[in-house]
C-alpha cells in the first residue's frame, strides 16, 4: 500500500504524521496490496483529491470540503471515518465514524512519560504562522509558541509536553485531548470550516465553541480573506478553499504546495509599529487562555479507542 498524505514546502503536521503512523498502527502495510492507497489521516474525503482509477482504503479520514465521493464504487474500502458527520454525509452508518487515528499517537512508546515544561501553548493554523505574527504575540499574552509547521513529531512532543493548550489548529486540539492535556479552542476566521472539527468532536463526546481571536497582520487578514483593523480585505470574491485543496493527479500519493516567499526581516520601529497593531490579537488570545479548558471524557475515548484497533485487526486479516 502508498499512504496518501498532503505534504508542503512549509509543513503542517496534521498532515505529515502520515509519514509514520501507519507504520506503527499497520507494521508492513508498504509491502501489501501495492495497487492500493491507504487514505488516513486528514480532511481529504474528496473525488478532486481522490480520483477514480485506485483502489482506497479509508481508515479514520474526513470529509469537509466540495462534493462527496461516491463510496458505493467497488474501488472504496471505507472501514472508518473521523467522526458521526463525515459518516452521516457518506451515508454510512453513525457507528462507523469512529475519531481520528491520531488518538493512537500517546500508546506509542517513544511518548509516553514525557515531563511537563510548558504551562500553557498555543497551537496556530499552518495559515496563521505563515502570514501573522503570533511568535511575537504568544509572549506578551504568556503563551509558548509552537509552530505547526515543525517536524511532527517534535510538535506533538511539545503538546504533550504542555500543561493546558490553545488550539486554532485541529491537530493541535486532537493530540492535546488524546494526551489527557486540557485545551481551549480559538479561531481567527469567522469563516473557519466548523464542520471538520464538529466531526472529531463529537466523535469523542467533545464541544467546539471558538473564542474569537482577530488577525494578527495585514497579511494575514489578506491570505485569510478577512478584517484588519476595520478594514476589509475579502477581495470581493468567494471564500477560497485551503491550498491543500487542490486538484491531485491520478498517480499521486503526496500532494505539494509552493510556500509564500519569506517576509523581510523587520526595523525596530515598524516591528514596533506592527506589535501595536497586534494588541487586539495580544488582548484577546490573553483572554481566552483564561476561560476553561476542556477534555473528552476518559471512558468515551478509550472506548473509541479500542473500537479503533479492532477495525486494524480486520483490515490485518483481510489485507495481511
Amino acid at each position: 500500500m502508498q499512504p496518501y498524505y498532503w505534504a508542503s514546502h512549509h509543513g503542517n503536521f496534521g498532515d505529515d504524521l502520515n509519514l509514520w503512523l501507519w507504520d506503527y498502527l499497520l507494521p508492513g502495510f508498504r509491502d501489501v496490496h501495492a495497487d492500493t492507497m491507504l487514505v488516513g489521516v486528514g480532511t481529504v474525503l474528496n473525488p478532486v483529491l481522490l480520483p477514480p482509477g485506485q483502489k482506497k482504503l479509508v481508515i479514520g479520514s474526513g470529509y469537509g470540503y466540495g462534493e462527496a465521493p461516491d463510496i458505493n464504487d467497488p474501488e472504496w474500502d471505507v472501514r472508518c471515518v473521523r467522526g458521526p458527520l463525515t459518516a452521516a454525509k457518506l451515508g454510512l452508518p453513525l457507528d462507523r465514524g469512529i475519531t481520528d487515528p491520531a488518538a493512537l499517537i500517546p500508546d506509542m512508546p517513544e511518548f509516553q512519560n514525557l515531563p511537563k515544561i510548558h504551562k500553557k501553548t498555543f497551537v496556530p493554523h499552518w495559515e496563521s504562522a505563515e502570514f501573522g505574527m503570533w511568535q511575537s504575540v504568544c509572549e506578551p499574552a504568556g503563551l509558548t509558541w509552537l509552530d505547526p509547521r515543525g517536524e511532527a513529531k517534535s510538535v506533538i512532543r511539545a503538546i504533550a509536553q504542555s500543561e493546558m493548550i490553545v488550539a486554532e489548529s485541529m491537530h493541535g486540539a486532537i493530540l492535546a485531548d488524546a494526551f489527557r492535556v486540557p485545551w481551549i479552542a480559538v479561531s481567527t476566521s469567522r469563516s473557519i470550516n466548523n464542520f471538520k472539527w464538529n466531526d472529531w468532536a463529537q466523535s469523542v463526546g467533545a464541544t467546539y465553541n471558538p473564542h474569537f481571536v482577530p488577525v494578527s497582520t495585514r497579511a494575514e487578514a489578506v491570505a485569510k480573506k478577512t478584517k484588519f483593523w476595520g478594514m476589509s480585505f475579502d477581495g470581493g470574491g468567494g471564500q477560497q478553499q485551503p491550498a491543500h485543496h487542490e486538484p491531485a493527479s491520478a498517480d499521486a500519493s503526496v500532494m505539494t504546495r509552493t510556500a509564500a516567499p519569506a517576509a523581510p526581516a523587520q526595523s525596530g520601529l515598524r516591528g514596533m509599529a506592527k506589535q501595536v497593531l497586534a494588541a487586539p490579537s495580544i488582548l484577546a488570545l490573553w483572554q481566552a487562555s483564561r476561560t476553561e479548558p476542556q477534555l473528552s471524557p476518559d471512558a468515551m475515548l478509550q472506548d473509541k479507542k479500542q473500537r479503533f484497533r479492532a477495525v486494524l485487526d480486520e483490515i490485518r486479516r483481510d489485507y495481511f
